[in-house]
């Protein structure tokens, strides 16, 4: 299992994605699961990815094969005229990878085989994207109303998003609060781990603005991750007090 988080601002888009791959409690290593292509002035794609890695290796594998050789291997996501068109071809791709497998004699294995995929970037001219992309080739689009995808491990992780999201807020208060959300799953889930990578794309600045992997001795991830502990301890001591005394239905004699 992973955690990967795409997020769209008014300045960009800000990325992160945890980096551990284990089949069980033994087998633990350590995987990177954000890509990035770009042309210089022209655009830039991020991709970040969880499921089954063989899968997903196999998707960014023949991505980047295309990208080498354009002239030989298309389609190539840095040819593509627009976004949608680039998540549409990661799509099909991924569904045809995992058809594929399933069509090896390995159907039988389900789901094991299946990725989900977040698709972030810009061409020149045009807004900032970011799209979901599931196993079965088919996409969403972030919007108002959905203005991050979460895949892997998502659950412990939402509420903080939820709750702290701003469309306005700065690249550093979205850092700080995907690492809250980070730092959540991480403690509730042991198939979540550190490193992470940390990625800012900012609008119509065709590189990124910020890339950096997140080590477990960032002294800034371990202040967050002490600083919010302490900070819940904090808030649960400050709310009223429950009594037993206070009136209210009572249930029936069992």
């Amino acid at each position: 299992m992973t955690y990967c988080v795409g997020m769209v601002l008014d300045r960009g888009l800000v990325l992160m994605s945890d980096t551990r791959t284990n089949s069980g409690v033994d087998n633990i290593s350590v995987f990177r699961k954000m890509f990035h292509w770009s042309v210089p002035g022209e655009r830039q794609i991020a991709i970040m990815t969880a499921g089954n890695l063989a899968t997903t290796q196999a998707v960014i594998s023949q991505l980047e094969e295309r990208n080498k050789a354009p002239e030989d291997r298309r389609p190539s996501i840095l040819e593509a005229p627009t976004m949608f068109q680039i998540a549409t071809q990661v799509g099909n791709l991924l569904r045809d990878v995992i058809e594929g497998r399933q069509g090896g004699g390995m159907r039988g294995e389900g789901p094991r085989f299946t990725a989900s995929i977040i698709v972030a970037g810009q061409i020149k001219d045009m807004e900032p994207r970011l799209f979901l992309i599931y196993p079965e080739g088919n996409f969403i689009e972030a919007s108002f109303d959905t203005p991050f995808f979460q895949i892997g491990e998502t659950k412990y992780g939402r509420p903080i998003l939820l709750r702290g999201y701003d469309p306005k807020m700065s690249f550093e208060d979205a850092v700080k609060l995907l690492m809250v959300s980070f730092d959540s799953t991480i403690a509730a889930n042991l198939s979540v781990g550190l490193p992470l990578d940390l990625m800012v794309l900012e609008r119509d600045r065709f590189e990124p603005v910020h890339h950096r992997r997140i080590a477990a001795s960032d002294p800034y991830f371990k202040s967050i991750s002490s600083s919010w502990s302490e900070a819940l301890r904090q808030a649960f001591h400050s709310l009223p007090d429950y009594s037993f005394d206070q009136n209210g239905e009572q249930l029936p004699p069992m």
